[in-house]
């Protein structure tokens, strides 16, 4: 029995692939069921985020013939009739384990050392485990993982500075308003993603946020914690007349903004700049929308330059990291041990 991974993720594809691949949380525990009911993974955890979608199994198969059932099972899930290639990557065991420990500690991330990851990570883990398709293999190896993610938190500085994609984004609507003191934001969607990227663009001196979610009761707790105000989400296109930026993470299954829908929007505007940020995938915004006259569209991937920089800074700490991962995994592998 062997630990594998097979994915794809920013390193390896673009958010149009990626999306194209993205489970949503209510199909992954029948996605988990087919898995184990197929004999493919004894024990699988499937980790699907803005940046990656991955599969950590732990099957009887020899590897190569893991792999190709996997990627069956990847493609079948989705009905994708397109070509693949080095956009899925494969990794046997002990490989495995160190992705698994360099994805819980924020190495493998566009941002490297932010710490959302560690959170969806774990809320995958718990899922797998709470439906039961997790067992003494995959449960010491996720267990192990977190344990070396914290202690890479508390005994580097690889998270000194701006460490999320969403601060990588606040970083960027700086660049195009030079202060966001007169500028108001809209947050479309209420999640944790959405939350954290509210309160940076806050202490960042945003005028003010406004909250839609189709929740209602999600969006007024959140406008109320931050100070703003909430809209129904049917209503949030009749903000755009007062917003200059908008942050879009929702988990809605297609575009909720596309140019027909933008354009007499941005007439109302009077055509002032107007930034959307899109970190959700599969896509909110449709890329059309980035032709028009003062609309700057960037998406999840569009953020890797902002992360590139933030690298530069890390390289030292990143490389205390792999030395510190590399005798974790050393020590998982010992005798008895795993």
């Amino acid at each position: 029995m062997s630990v594998v991974v097979i994915g794809l993720s920013h390193r390896t594809s673009p958010v149009e692939l990626r999306e194209r691949f993205a489970f949503a949380e209510e199909m992954i525990p029948s996605a988990l069921k087919s898995l184990h009911d197929s004999g493919i993974a004894d024990e699988a955890v499937i980790v699907s985020t803005c940046n990656r979608v991955e599969i950590y199994a732990a099957t009887p198969l020899m590897p190569d013939a893991a792999f190709a059932e996997l990627k069956k099972f990847l493609v079948a899930q989705h009905a994708f009739d397109g070509a693949l290639g080095d956009e899925i990557y494969t990794i046997p065991e002990p490989q495995s384990l160190h992705h698994l420990f360099k994805v819980a500690s924020g190495l493998d991330s566009m941002v490297i050392g932010e710490t959302e990851i560690f959170g969806q990570l774990k809320q995958a883990y718990e899922l797998a485990f709470q439906q039961k398709y997790t067992g003494a293999r995959l449960n010491k190896a996720f267990q192990r993982a977190f344990n070396v993610a914290k202690h890479i938190r508390t005994e580097t500085n690889i998270q000194r500075g701006s460490v999320s994609v969403m601060s990588a984004a606040v970083e960027l609507a700086e660049k195009i308003f030079s202060s966001l003191a007169e500028h108001e934001v809209l947050v479309i969607g209420a999640g944790e993603t959405s939350e954290k990227t509210a309160r940076a663009l806050l202490s960042r001196g945003a005028r003010n946020v406004v909250v839609t979610n189709r929740s209602p009761e999600r969006a007024t707790a959140l406008a109320a914690e931050l100070g703003g105000r909430a809209v129904p989400f049917e209503q949030w296109p009749d903000e755009f007349e007062k917003i200059d930026i908008a942050i879009s993470s929702t988990a809605a299954p297609k575009h909720i903004l596309d140019r027909a829908k933008l354009e007499p929007l941005m007439k109302r505007r009077k055509n002032r700049p107007l930034l959307l940020i899109d970190i959700a995938v599969p896509r909110d915004i449709d890329p059309a929308v980035g032709t028009l006259d003062n609309v700057y569209l960037y998406n999840v991937d569009d953020l890797q330059g902002i992360a590139d920089d933030y690298l530069k800074l890390r390289q030292e700490e990143v490389a205390r990291c792999e030395k510190i991962i590399a005798e974790k995994v050393a020590a998982l592998l010992a005798a008895n041990r795993f």
